[in-house]
């Protein structure tokens, strides 16, 4: 297993974001920035020059009170599944 594998899977259970006032998700950058390989600042850094990127979606039927995220910065690539209150449920 990969360091980088365990540090995803060690935000298993971790809070990753929260909900602002216009229901709108924001992630800590401490905690999403290792699944990409980099540190909050490098992070922050490339997400301002449009390198780090990541997909929203909402769950839907069965899914429902889920949100899937998919992160990516160059060829990596990291999907977190959150729960209602923003905790990882799973990492992919």
């Amino acid at each position: 297993m990969t360091r980088s594998h365990i540090e995803q899977q060690t935000l298993v259970g971790t809070q990753v974001a929260t909900v602002d006032s216009a229901g709108s998700l924001v992630f800590d950058a401490t905690l999403v920035a290792p699944v990409l390989g980099l540190r909050p600042g490098a992070f922050m850094e490339e997400l301002k020059r449009g390198m780090v990127y990541h997909v929203h979606e909402l769950g839907v039927g069965e899914d429902s009170g889920t949100t899937r995220v998919t992160f990516r910065h160059r060829a990596r690539q990291s999907v977190l599944i959150l729960d209602s209150f923003g905790r990882v449920i799973h990492v992919g």
